[in-house]
């Protein structure tokens, strides 16, 4: 019969085999595991890098087949807009399969993103507004790159149209971003939309001024500039009386690159004509006028208001001359 002393030394070794048998288990699964991971990061960062490049290759390649198209050809607002979509898609389908690679089930995360779709929805509705505004933009075509556009009074040059705002840059070289939220839902003006353009100047001449003369002397001086357009011819016309001028409105037509350039220079020729011509142009003026039923008081008639004003005699000599005589006293 065996004793208690070697009974228990039997259990004790038993005890310490089964350890060392799990530790070892333990190590090979863990090892194991970490072997799985380490091949599936390898393989996640290798899909993530070739997402990438696959998405840049998918622009490149959408931007090449647009090119092709005689309708996209000189059209870079869809050529932009078609290829930042590619992008985006391309990166979205390869960022699942890395989360899928990494043992993540992406199914689970759509269930829970469907479930949390109208949460998500109202968090995200500026920007998802933005996203369907310039969507209609795109199909709509109120302005395209290169026009020069005014949004809710900001002017500038369309450089891009993306996903979510209209970039524009004004004639001081100022970056303008604005949402296509806001651009869709205002009003827009596009100010290159037309090949030619119609300048109007109201000019005043005075009262006593020969009209038809000034009228003939305003065409003439507009048709003199070479980028104004010979047909339709320049008119000009009596469009209202003001309180010190006449108005005389000049309408000149020119091509839209030219507007600002032929504006300055019809009005500049306009002014030079006018006083070659010994037409006067008013200007306010203020005149004095006496008037009132107390000696010194006189009227100070500024921009037809008449303001009673005294003279200039000083405080001393108008005390002397209501100061009781006392000499004979």
């Amino acid at each position: 019969m065996s004793s208690p002393v070697s009974n228990s030394v039997s259990q004790a070794v038993a005890a310490g085999q089964k350890a060392v048998a799990f530790d070892a288990a333990m190590i090979a699964k863990v090892t194991d595991l970490a072997g799985q991971f380490a091949v599936s990061a390898s393989i996640a960062v290798i899909i993530l890098v070739v997402t990438i490049f696959a998405s840049k290759w998918a622009a490149a390649g959408t931007r090449r087949a647009l090119g092709r198209v005689r309708g996209f050809r000189h059209d870079p607002t869809v050529l932009s807009f078609a290829v930042q979509v590619v992008r985006v898609i391309v990166l979205l389908i390869g960022f699942i399969a890395v989360l899928q690679r990494l043992g993540v089930q992406t199914t689970s995360i759509i269930a829970v993103l469907g479930a949390a779709s109208l949460a998500v929805g109202l968090a995200l509705q500026g920007t998802l507004s933005n996203v369907a505004a310039g969507m209609m933009l795109l199909i709509l075509r109120p302005y395209r790159v290169g026009d020069l556009i005014n949004i809710n009074g900001n002017i500038g040059k369309v450089t891009r149209l993306d996903m979510f705002t209209t970039q524009m840059v004004d004639a001081n070289n100022v970056k303008i971003v604005v949402p296509n939220k806001l651009a869709f839902d205002d009003t827009i003006l596009n100010l290159s939309g037309q090949k030619t353009r119609r300048m109007e100047l109201k000019i005043s001449v005075g009262y006593g001024a020969n009209l038809s003369q000034a009228r003939d002397v305003l065409v003439a001086a507009a048709a003199g500039i070479a980028e104004v357009l010979k047909d339709p011819p320049p008119w000009a016309g009596v469009t209202n009386l003001l309180d010190s001028g006449v108005e005389v409105t000049l309408q000149a037509w020119t091509l839209s690159g030219d507007y600002w350039q032929a504006r300055a220079d019809v009005f500049q020729a306009a002014k030079e004509a006018l006083d070659a011509a010994g037409i006067e142009i008013p200007f306010p003026h203020q005149v004095a006028v006496p008037y009132g039923p107390e000696p010194g008081l006189s009227v100070y008639v500024e921009g037809g208001a008449a303001l009673p004003r005294r003279s200039s005699t000083s405080p001393d000599e108008t005390s002397a001359d209501h100061q009781p005589d006392t000499s004979e006293a």
